[in-house]
């Protein structure tokens, strides 16, 4: 049984939780264009006849602008120590820049295997131009494997789990086959709350707003589920409430459908919005909305 734990490196908005969904064939990591949108350390735990690999989704890296962000770079720094293989992912269709090239100086320090993924290939028309560039970026790393995929498309993802396998200790399951992932339930909901207001308002809210489950009540068929939307100005509350609520209700509609997918039972969801000004750089804000371990 070959089983061990894989990191996710990358800067934001190049695939990343959407790898760890198109892996585990499941949603659960939320997906959107606007940077910052992965927080938290997602684990994705994945299973099959002869493997379990733990995946680890870590926020993007990116220059820190308030204490959320320094926070969320430490996050990703510290997935990368205690892992059998980084996969360090770059947005191949917009080439390897500068951002990459700071995250690949903080991983030449490593001692386990990484590979580089070349996401979004299905974007890349020139075929040719994709092998030079693999050429390239051979040069700079001794990378263990350099394999282009696409996570919104599943191709090579399969290749990529049998890379990985190679790698790994023979050792047995370090988590029970029925186990998805390292977070709650709640934690998934209130996800699937801020992906719908990223997805709906577009740039019109920055990333600084956040989504938390503050009730879970569960019977045999229904879920009752309430999440506070918690932003730091009031025009942005605004927004997100819209004309007579109407965006509100749109995002818990769309937000509630995600939650059924993932529960298998109806839901009862209640959304409502509060303004904290200043909760990115405010500590305190940090455990309470769940973004801060009790020990760190």
């Amino acid at each position: 049984m070959k089983c061990g734990f894989v990191s996710i490196v990358g800067r934001p908005n190049v695939g990343k939780s959407s790898l760890l969904n198109s892996i585990l064939g499941m949603k659960l990591a939320i997906t959107s264009n606007v940077s910052g949108t992965t927080r938290n350390i997602i684990q994705g735990i994945y299973n099959d006849d002869d493997s379990q690999i733990v995946f680890v989704d870590t926020p993007g890296i990116h220059k820190a602008q308030n204490k959320l962000g320094s926070l969320m770079n430490k996050k990703a720094y510290n997935n990368t120590e205690g892992v059998d293989v980084i996969l360090f992912l770059i947005d191949i269709s917009k080439g390897f820049g500068k951002g990459d090239e700071f995250i690949l100086n903080k991983l030449k320090n490593s001692e386990v295997p990484v590979f580089l993924l070349l996401n979004k290939i299905d974007l890349v028309k020139d075929k040719t131009k994709l092998l030079e560039d693999i050429t390239k970026l051979k040069e700079l790393y001794d990378f263990k494997e350099i394999i282009p995929i696409s996570a919104k498309k599943n191709d090579n993802v399969d290749t990529l789990i049998s890379c990985i396998k190679k790698e790994l200790p023979n050792q047995e399951r370090i988590y029970s086959e029925d186990e998805l992932t390292n977070v709650t339930t709640r934690f998934i909901m209130a996800e699937f709350v801020r992906e719908k207001v990223l997805e709906l308002t577009h740039d019109e809210i920055p990333h600084t707003v956040t989504c938390f489950t503050e009730n879970f009540e569960e019977d045999d068929k229904i879920v009752h589920i309430q999440v506070l939307i918690v932003v730091d100005r009031e025009n942005i509350k605004k927004i997100i409430i819209g004309k007579q609520g109407s965006m509100l209700k749109e995002i818990g509609s769309r937000a509630r459908k995600d939650m059924e997918n993932f529960l298998g039972k109806k839901v009862f969801l209640e959304t409502y919005v509060k303004t904290i000004k200043n909760w990115r750089d405010e500590e305190k804000y940090f455990l309470e909305l769940g973004l801060k371990e009790e020990d760190e």
